[in-house]
């Protein structure tokens, strides 16, 4: 006999965990409650614990390559848009139109 496995939704998994961490309960009162095993409820604990900090404004102080990049790319448009602006005020003083 083969058992289906169950699929979870990330909003269960994030109640379970933080009923985790309250300690209000033990793992297995916990257990109980939710029908998930004490070592499923230990790991969404843990998993939440390491990823709080995104709650709070992202990734921290890491910045991934992918961001770097994009910042590299804003930062060099930025420069070209400083190169044009400063060339068209020079030309438009030359012109007298400003």
């Amino acid at each position: 006999m083969t058992t289906k496995r169950r699929k979870f939704t990330n909003k269960f998994k994030a109640m379970v965990a933080l009923a985790a961490i309250r300690e209000q309960k033990t793992l297995a009162e916990l257990s109980k409650e939710f029908e998930v095993s004490p070592n499923q409820i230990t790991q969404w604990k843990q998993e939440a614990i390491r990823n709080m900090e995104k709650a709070f404004g992202g990734k921290g102080d890491e910045k991934s390559e992918e961001d770097e990049k994009a910042i590299r790319k804003l930062r060099e448009k930025v420069g070209e848009l400083t190169i044009e602006r400063d060339f068209f005020e020079d030309a438009c003083k030359r012109l007298g139109l400003t």
